[in-house]
């Protein structure tokens, strides 16, 4: 077989059942490519979770359609942990035929408590290192060390000088491998015992990026120093304040090490320091982590992120992941060309965007139904928040936690918003990630389907409003065991002092679960007339305020584990024109119009060729969406607006933030 999946879709042929229940405890069928190579097939697949959820959309969709003669092959996936295929209801058992997937068949010689903490798009190079190297039977330790090098590409006893050792950290954390924390305890005991490391703080900064960061960022201006005063540094860590051990001054100068460094400060993630004195060579490698190095710092790195971007190799091919860890480096590139006097820019910016835009709006129609079922340990969809959420507390029933959605915030502006905290408050730690909002990107549609912890399919009545958000909040957290008393939901913040809006909202003794919603932003957006630049001074005004640096101290201090994120993005857009349709569109927005039947669809879209006939994959019946794509907007010719509700990447892949309080 080619690969892991090939030995699974084997099972599925069209037309031999149409019905075929699944017991899937690793979550195999809902990953990206395999959940894709099914709908290819023609199968469509339901999770059986929660038996009223997954009731109404089985009568509702399914047997509707097999009751009129027509035929589908459905897949019901039951995928909780020891839960058998017979504790499905009895019509499903007499109806369908019964298939089991799990990663023990898949990897029989591997340890199957080690291999199923990896995350699923990494099945694919340990499948092939299995079949290229069978090996034996295998334990625990044995098949880590297996997965380090065949999936991880290190093997941790032939590290042995400290360039390999930082090296390795840099590729591991700079590519975003997500290494689960018993490979990185086994990494640490490797490393410790080998005696080559002693004095590094290797259980902090091997599993924890944001941690790793904050060592090279500490080691960074020692090194400057050391450069600038000809190796005449002290060697007594003390005398830096240094919160890691490890060595005081790091190989940075190293080859092999220097690309790292450098797209480290280019794209945000170090931040660029102030050396009075340096005498720096104008063409030098440090550059770039100097804040002060040259008079046009901001035009060296808009170059070095155009770079970046124009070197990026996404297809429609690409995974899920490829997507948002671009969408992260295109944000830094749009903020500094929305917030810097960079206009000689703007022409090759926009022509890029064009390009991208059209690219990840293929990619979306062929993959984004693939995103819905994934499991929620790592939040690809919005709807997922809640559930990864949720999932947290199970083991720690004492977690407090609040969940602020900043109503309209694109990644882009959430760099403007982050800058500013972490100058008001260098305590808070914020660890960045991003995720999918729902597509139309409407309020109405993404906000709900974070508060509800659904897809939009399951909350028809309300997929034009935003009223019921705070039932639907409550009625989550009621479904996890969380007392009604205890949960609170509030909209329309953004304004006035946020302590004492917190002060008359939550018991801090009682109240466990927050749901917030500042519209600030939103209300900034639809009033704004100065386009994507317009929309960043504002926001940047708005922080300066400290309404929200405010609101997440007083979260912090209350014990809360907070997390921000928004329910779309915007996109600075130009009118195209507007339809002139009567009352066929049910909802009339300036990225995108909904209509009731796909034919009154099809007489708008035909007319403007920039418009995509969106898929209602997750949506209501009767509700059929027309979204803009690119810079285009349905507004009169020329207009120029800052809008939502199309598939641009800012208005889809919106920002995950978890922040945290800084450990001294």
């Amino acid at each position: 077989m080619s690969s892991w999946r090939s030995t699974i879709l084997e099972n599925f042929v069209p037309n031999v059942a149409k019905l075929t229940l699944v017991s899937d405890p690793d979550c195999l069928l809902t990953e990206e490519k395999l959940a894709m190579g099914l709908r290819d097939r023609g199968f469509d697949l339901i999770e059986f979770n929660d038996p009223m959820e997954f009731r109404y959309a089985y009568e509702s969709k399914y047997r509707s359609i097999w009751d009129r003669g027509e035929y589908t092959d459905l897949v019901v996936v039951l995928r909780l942990q020891n839960a058998e295929l017979e504790s499905l209801p009895y019509d499903l058992l007499q109806a369908g035929r019964k298939l089991s997937f799990n990663l023990g068949d898949l990897f029989p010689n591997l340890s199957y408590p080690v291999i199923e903490k990896l995350d699923r798009g990494l099945l694919d190079l340990l499948y092939e290192a299995q079949r290229k190297s069978p090996p034996d039977r295998m334990g625990d330790n044995t098949t880590k060390d297996f997965i380090l090098r065949h999936v991880f590409g290190v093997a941790p006893e032939l590290i042995s000088t400290e360039v390999e050792l930082l090296r390795f950290l840099l590729r591991l954390h700079y590519g975003n491998l997500a290494i689960p924390s018993m490979l990185a305890d086994r990494l640490v005991d490797v490393f410790e015992s080998s005696g080559s490391f002693k004095g590094w703080s290797l259980s902090q900064i091997i599993p924890d990026a944001e941690q790793f960061f904050v060592f090279i960022q500490e080691r960074w201006p020692i090194f400057l120093e050391n450069l600038n005063q000809a190796n005449q540094v002290k060697e007594d860590s003390e005398a830096y304040g240094l919160k890691f051990q490890g060595p005081v001054i790091l190989p940075f100068d190293h080859q092999d090490i220097r690309v790292y460094i450098d797209n480290l400060f280019v794209e945000g993630k170090l931040t660029p320091v102030d050396l009075p004195g340096m005498d720096i060579a104008k063409d030098s490698w440090v550059l770039s982590g100097i804040s002060a190095a040259q008079s046009d710092g901001e035009g060296l790195r808009i170059s070095r992120l155009f770079e970046i971007v124009d070197t990026a190799d996404l297809s429609t091919d690409s995974r899920y992941t490829d997507w948002i860890a671009f969408s992260m480096k295109w944000a830094e590139l749009s903020a500094l060309i929305h917030t810097a006097s960079n206009a000689r820019y703007k022409k090759r910016y926009s022509e890029i965007g064009q390009k991208l835009n059209s690219c990840f709006a293929d990619w979306l129609e062929t993959h984004y139904a693939s995103l819905i079922n994934l499991p929620p340990s790592t939040p690809a969809m919005l709807h997922h928040v809640p559930r990864h959420l949720a999932r947290s507390i199970e083991d720690q029933k004492n977690k407090k936690i609040a969940l602020v959605v900043i109503d309209g915030l694109s990644l882009d502006q959430w760099i403007t918003v982050r800058n500013i905290i972490q100058k008001q408050n260098s305590d808070l730690v914020l660890r960045e990630s991003a995720t999918f909002a729902w597509i139309p990107t409407l309020t109405s549609v993404s906000r709900q389907a974070i508060f509800s912890g659904k897809p939009p399919i399951y909350f028809p009545s309300s997929i034009n409003s935003t009223n019921s958000e705070e039932k639907l909040w409550k009625q989550f957290w009621q479904g996890h065991d969380v007392p009604k008393l205890e949960i609170i939901y509030k909209r329309s913040l953004g304004d006035g002092d946020a302590e004492v809006v917190m002060d008359n909202l939550i018991n801090p003794a009682h109240t466990k679960i927050i749901g917030l919603v500042i519209d600030k932003v939103d209300k900034i957006m639809h009033g704004m007339q100065l386009g994507a630049a317009g929309m960043h001074n504002q926001i940047d005004q708005w922080c300066r305020g400290e309404y929200l640096t405010s609101l997440l101290n007083y979260l912090s201090n209350h014990g809360y584990e907070i997390w921000i994120t928004s329910d779309h993005g915007n996109v600075e857009s130009i009118g195209k024109g507007r339809p002139t349709e009567g009352a066929i569109a049910e909802s009339r927005g300036e990225r995108v119009r909904i209509y009731p039947t796909p034919e009154l669809r099809s007489q708008v879209s035909s007319i403007f060729p920039f418009a995509r006939e969106w898929l209602p994959s997750g949506l209501p019946d009767n509700y059929f969406p027309l979204v803009a794509s690119g810079n285009d907007a349905f507004v009169d010719e020329g207009k120029l607006i800052v809008g939502h509700g199309g598939v641009a990447i800012e208005e889809v892949i919106v920002p995950l933030i978890k922040v945290e309080r800084r450990t001294q």
